[in-house]
């Protein structure tokens, strides 16, 4: 996260400090109330329930706004209207002057935080403690392709190229030594006995003085172990022996890089309080998640449709309705069954926690809670989460969406579609003559290939953008807010550079391509329609000459 987001950040968290502690009083004041309209009026034991939710949610957000004491006094008075409420019936005389005093000691303490506080800045360092859980990678991330061999290098830079990194290639020595001095790429490839200089004497230098070395992949005609140990020495992270096949290389660039693992964590809040809502959002938006926020309960469906978030942050005490309540609708609807549900709540009951984890939760965090302790819990349990979710959803192959965690995706997107009056384009692509491949060369090459045309598409679509493996050398492609014109675009782009990357078996380099049918929402009205008419059209495309893409007429 770079200096000026974390500054603005910071901003948001110290404004949302300050208006929890300039909203307080008033706060107070309405627990104060709701008591003297119990305690004088006709006993009413839904507004009990209520006076106990308000004393609830001070006792639990008050020590995360850094008024720890104004926490333990309205805990106490918490307990008290918990255990009468467990009981059954109205409170007894002394039971109400015990609430009664109470109130007051929360009144005099807030009085007195609140002004001991006046001087002190909010969130002083909260930001500075986060650790972040992902860094994030540019669309276009730099490699140097170092080597005096130029017909090589060329091919080399066109093939890597295809695949979303931008090339920058020198042929000697001093071109490269420079060209470092300016810019620092994200890898380095480089052979090992270019003329002109001790490559890995020069690499040594440079990366001594920095705090992360440059991961260096060398490359080199011999393969002895000295030359070897000379690569490990200078930072090496990878040794390609020449000839090699770019399949290879690309794998190793992209765990580099990891360009297939980054995807910011994805949070949804659910909490009746706008203060600790916001606040727990900024938190972990801090530490690099995206988050969306929902204060009432009853309006959660839409965003957990949208936003499709790892892991939903749920208050328990909620007016309208429960967060027990509202976890066990969100199990009943299949697509949600695994996400991870995180109870955050000033509950301390441990058979009450565990009676709330039983009805669909996964995980109890008692407030007040520390913001390191929030992003370490939350990070821990998605990615879990997304550990076991990428044993099922996704091919083992590819690392692509399966054939029926695709359809779902369909699904889900068409439904967004709809929601905003907008386009949706499904794609079928499937590679000619494949067969001729396994045939040919073996299956392992076989797989190679799918392998590359699956990282051609994950890495040249768009993030927002969903790829899935149908089955053998099938894809399907799901571009959301995408016309029929932009799609036609997109995927013949895709296909032009897939016929354009070489394969290698042995001493032999071929290549390959596609045929597409694509259909567009809202000429189909749903997936199934979508999956046929797009099917249709690339038994078309194959019929009438393969490599090419064909679109469906509208229904």
């Amino acid at each position: 996260m770079d200096e000026s987001k974390k500054k603005e950040l910071l901003l948001k968290l110290e404004a949302s400090q300050t208006n929890y502690r300039n909203q307080l009083p008033s706060k107070i004041s309405n627990i104060e109330e709701t008591w003297d309209n119990l305690d004088k009026n006709t006993w009413d034991e839904e507004n009990f329930k209520t006076f106990h939710r308000l004393v609830h949610t001070i006792a639990g957000s008050s020590g995360t706004f850094g008024l720890p004491e104004v926490g333990v006094i309205a805990r106490e008075v918490e307990v008290l209207v918990k255990e009468q409420i467990e009981k059954g019936g109205q409170p007894s005389t002394q039971l109400r002057k015990q609430i009664i005093d109470g109130l007051s000691l929360l009144r005099a303490t807030t009085n007195v935080c609140l002004k001991k506080n006046t001087e002190e800045k909010p969130a002083s360092n909260i930001l500075t403690k986060q650790p972040l859980t992902q860094q994030s990678h540019e669309d276009n991330i730099l490699i140097y392709l170092v080597d005096n061999d130029e017909k090589l290098s060329n091919e080399l830079s066109t093939q890597i190229t295809h695949y979303g990194y931008t090339v920058k290639y020198f042929s000697t020595f001093s071109q490269f030594s420079e060209a470092i001095k300016r810019e620092i790429p994200a890898v380095i490839i480089i052979d090992i006995l270019l003329p002109g200089g001790d490559v890995c004497e020069f690499l040594e230098n440079i990366q001594k003085d920095r705090p992360t070395p440059i991961p260096t992949i060398f490359t080199s005609e011999t393969s002895d172990l000295t030359t070897r140990l000379k690569a490990v020495t200078a930072s090496g992270v990878a040794f390609f022996t020449k000839p090699f096949n770019v399949t290879d290389l690309v794998d190793n660039l992209d765990k580099i890089v990891e360009v297939d693992d980054y995807e910011p964590y994805r949070i949804l809040v659910v909490d009746d309080s706008v203060s600790m809502s916001q606040f727990f959002s900024l938190v972990l938006q801090q530490a690099d998640m995206e988050t969306v926020v929902v204060n009432d309960p009853l309006k959660v469906m839409e965003p957990l449709d949208d936003f499709r978030p790892d892991l939903i942050l749920m208050d328990i005490y909620m007016p309208g309705c429960s967060g027990l309540e509202l976890a066990k609708v969100i199990r009943q609807q299949e697509a949600f069954v695994s996400v991870p549900i995180v109870y955050l709540s000033g509950e301390t009951d441990l058979k009450k926690q565990l009676a709330a984890m039983s009805l669909g939760g996964d995980d109890f965090l008692t407030k007040p809670i520390q913001p390191e302790h929030l992003v370490l819990s939350v990070t821990s349990r998605v990615k879990r989460s997304r550990t076991l979710r990428n044993f099922m959803i996704r091919d083992g192959l590819t690392g692509l969406y399966n054939h029926t965690q695709t359809k779902e995706l369909l699904d889900l997107e068409i439904e967004r579609a709809k929601r905003n009056n907008s386009k949706l384009s499904f794609a079928m692509v499937d590679m000619d003559k494949f067969k001729l491949v396994n045939d040919t060369y073996g299956h392992p090459t076989g797989d190679r290939v799918i392998k590359s045309l699956a990282r051609l598409l994950k890495q040249r679509l768009r993030k927002t953008d969903l790829v899935g493996r149908y089955g053998g050398e099938e894809f399907a492609v799901i571009l959301p807010d995408t016309d029929g014109e932009t799609a036609n675009r997109i995927l013949n782009e895709l296909r032009i550079a897939f016929s354009k990357v070489s394969h290698n078996y042995k001493e032999t380099v071929f290549t390959k391509t596609f045929s597409c049918g694509v259909a567009v929402y809202p000429g189909h009205k749903d997936g199934t329609q979508l999956n046929n008419a797009a099917d249709s059209a690339l038994y078309e495309a194959k019929e009438s000459g393969r490599n090419r893409v064909v679109f469906a007429k509208p229904e």
